[in-house]
């Protein structure tokens, strides 16, 4: 039994998501929480983004702007200047740091609540992979594959970018080093997938010494733009088309962005003037228009939006030069297994014939999971199975209500189940950088600790319940 008293929240997932909820439910003055944060890495605060230890793979943000805490915006940059000034690639807040050093950062947010003194009954970091969530009309209870189980007052799911499971044996996981997944280093390599793990692959890819060619392919093959240092253009709520349908909204913007250009600007400070309101637009664009955006200008929007740190576009744009990477629009239409490795056929874009090359390996990098209800991760199947769950209408996550919450089955949203960070894409759509995902995290932990959700009394039913079926089985609540 943990000593301190409070509400108990269980939050799955230690990456950025979950270490950033944690630090603002636990830092509240006015907090009754405690919380046990479930991680299945050794590292808390890594998750996928920033586990990687390839000095090349940087930030996709300034310094300026990774900040964890909205309220102290310079937070980062003063972290980073205490511990890593030799590090610095520049003497300014603009400067694109190797992510693991973010790593290092965010779990460094809560070591202090995780090391011995009066706080530290306040937080366990458990590591293990949570498989179900249940929730009952009082509690949650949380159990893991090791077969421990834990019972609390709330659950937020923060497991992050679901990357997609290679399906065929003849890919490669782009999250695998080379040298690990023993890639030939002569072999010709396609990479399917033109946007930033592409990227981040052909890094890996040349930092092991691979010398035989890299053929990335996409469907319309376009690639991320490189970051500048660009002033940002002022927009005001009233300059913004709220509510218009794609069309509209598309065509506002290239009229705005065309215009700045023309008056000397830069395309960037247009695209960075509307991310404080891409939230409310998504959100105010109608259904079809949606749809029709994730299919006819999404990598439009991507190429633009997320861009690559000036180091690295330096690199990619070397290796082009230098043909040693290409790329091409395209579409596999078949693998078929021989002596040298595989046999890829492929048509063109815009061109009815198929053609063939001969690949060593296959790594895709087409990004994350499409259809939420295709996951491979046993906590989100779990949440789907009860009911607990339900895909939104264009089933590209979870469904969530504005504060949070996961949606069931009938369309009800729970009182004791929330989900932060790329996991509610539905309903924010740009919910993937830090920025954003930080905002959020404060927002819902404010909430949460507030007076009407202090309210709810903690109970143990599904304690009690857990305590008859597994009478041999530790229940930690």
């Amino acid at each position: 039994m943990n000593p301190f008293t409070g509400r108990h929240a269980i939050i799955i997932g230690g990456g950025a998501s979950g270490v950033m909820l944690a630090y603002q439910l636990l830092h509240n003055p006015a907090s009754d929480f405690r919380a046990t944060l479930i991680e299945m890495r050794p590292d808390i605060g890594c998750g996928l983004a920033y586990h990687t230890s390839n000095p090349e793979h940087r930030l996709n943000v300034c310094a300026a702007d990774m900040s964890a805490l909205p309220n102290q915006p310079d937070h980062f940059w003063k972290w980073l200047s205490a511990r890593h000034a030799d590090r610095l690639l520049s003497p300014d807040p603009y400067c694109f740091v190797p992510r693991r050093i973010y790593g290092d950062y965010l779990a460094g947010l809560i070591e202090p609540i995780r090391a011995d003194g009066s706080e530290s009954r306040r937080l366990a970091v458990v590591q293990g992979e949570c498989v179900e969530i249940s929730e009952g009309k009082t509690s949650v209870a949380v159990a893991l594959a090791s077969g421990a189980r834990y019972v609390g007052d709330i659950a937020i799911l923060a497991t992050g970018n679901e990357t997609t499971v290679p399906k065929s044996a003849y890919k490669t996981d782009p999250w695998r080093s080379p040298r690990s997944a023993s890639v030939d280093r002569n072999a010709t390599i396609l990479v399917l997938g033109t946007g930033l793990t592409m990227v981040d692959y052909v890094l890996s890819l040349l930092m092991n010494g691979h010398q035989g060619p890299i053929l990335a392919m996409s469907r319309r093959g376009l690639m991320p733009q490189v970051h500048r240092r660009v002033n940002t253009v002022h927009l005001e709520d009233a300059d913004i088309p709220f509510g218009a349908s794609a069309y509209r909204l598309l065509r506002w913007l290239r009229q705005r962005t065309a215009a700045h250009v023309a008056g000397g600007g830069d395309w960037r400070g247009m695209i960075d003037a509307i991310r404080p309101f891409t939230q409310r637009l998504w959100q105010e664009l109608p259904l079809n228009s949606k749809r029709r955006f994730i299919e006819h200008a999404r990598a439009w929007w991507d190429m633009h939006r997320h861009r690559m740190a000036p180091e690295v576009g330096v690199r990619i744009a070397e290796a082009l030069a230098a043909d040693r990477l290409r790329l091409m629009a395209g579409k596999v239409t078949s693998i078929e297994p021989n002596a040298d490795g595989m046999l890829v056929r492929y048509r063109r874009r815009g061109q009815p014939e198929i053609v063939s090359i001969k690949a060593g390996a296959i790594v895709d990098c087409t990004g994350i999971v499409k259809d939420p209800r295709t996951s491979a991760n046993p906590v989100v199947r779990s949440l789907f199975d009860q009911g607990l769950a339900r895909a939104d209408p264009l089933h590209i996550s979870i469904e969530t209500e504005m504060n949070c919450a996961i949606v069931d089955r009938d369309g009800s949203p729970s009182r004791r189940l929330f989900a932060v960070g790329p996991v509610t894409r539905a309903t924010f759509w740009e919910i993937v950088a830090i920025p954003d995902i930080r905002n959020q995290c404060a927002r819902l932990a404010t909430r949460l600790i507030s007076h009407d959700n202090a309210a709810i009394p903690p109970a143990d039913d599904i304690a009690l319940h857990l305590k008859r079926e597994y009478p041999d089985v530790d229940i930690v609540r």
